[in-house]
């Protein structure tokens, strides 16, 4: 029984391994493809290198930069004030939604605040996050934070309202108190909202980096970009979008790992 069941399992795994590698080499090609293409339209001259810069040129510039450390520098400052600023707006976040289901009044009464908080771009709070916290790593952490905070409580209470509400009141019918519901099948129940709002504000914790980054910073990725754009160096510009892109992918796979390791 233990060969069969060994042996079902490879094969299971042998078509999606297969299915993998398909994606994978199609993805690629369509990089090299698009990439092909745009180096052989500036050659032509058909797009202006001065306003789509050049493959080729991006490749070098990139190189440069990564042998003289100046991007490795730029992108592990960019990660650290994501990371740091995704971890704290969103078990903050994540931890006031869940808390909100205990009191449906206080609910009641910050649900206007929420929304107009929520309605207002964080980005035009950043001047008054850099008065309050400083130039520097604290203004782009504070972003990055206040951009998932809002997001994670919102998304996570209304988790809450999702979770099976039968199985609430079979806890009430047996006498469970609220704080036992609330640790027995609200928190439980609203985890896949968790995962999900984890995945979803790496991008916005990755936009409050680079915004606190063109305001007030010396380096990151969001100051690499800026300061070459106002030079029109677009093929600079453009190292530093796909390494934002590469941080992005990498922070991705990385909550995939943990959302797996959840699910299983």
């Amino acid at each position: 029984m233990a060969v069969i069941a060994a042996s079902d399992s490879h094969r299971t795994r042998a078509p999606r391994t297969g299915a993998f590698r398909a994606t994978l080499v199609y993805q690629t090609l369509l990089i090299v493809g698009i990439f092909a293409l745009w180096e052989a339209l500036v050659r032509l001259e058909i797009l202006p290198v001065y306003l789509y810069g050049q493959p080729s040129g991006i490749f070098a510039k990139g190189r440069t930069l990564l042998l003289e450390g100046d991007l490795a520098r730029d992108f592990g400052a960019t990660a650290f004030a994501s990371i740091l600023g995704f971890v704290i707006g969103t078990s903050l976040g994540s931890a006031a939604g869940l808390l909100l289901w205990l009191s449906q009044t206080a609910a009641a009464v910050l649900r206007p605040i929420i929304v107009a908080v929520n309605g207002v771009p964080k980005i035009a709070l950043a001047p008054l996050i850099v008065v309050w916290v400083g130039v520097g790593l604290g203004a782009k952490v504070a972003i990055a934070a206040s951009l998932t905070f809002i997001v994670a409580l919102i998304a996570v209470y209304q988790g809450t309202q999702e979770v099976d509400e039968d199985l609430v009141k079979l806890m009430r019918s047996l006498g469970a108190k609220p704080m036992t519901i609330w640790r027995k099948v609200i928190v439980p129940g609203s985890s896949p909202w968790i995962l999900s709002t984890m995945r979803l504000n790496i991008g916005f914790a990755m936009i409050g980096a680079v915004v606190g980054e063109y305001i007030s910073s010396k380096m990151g990725l969001g100051y690499l970009i800026y300061n070459a754009g106002a030079l029109y160096d677009l093929n600079t510009v453009f190292v530093g979008i796909f390494s934002l892109m590469a941080l992005a992918l990498v922070l991705d796979a990385v909550l995939g790992r943990i959302e797996a390791r959840f699910k299983w």
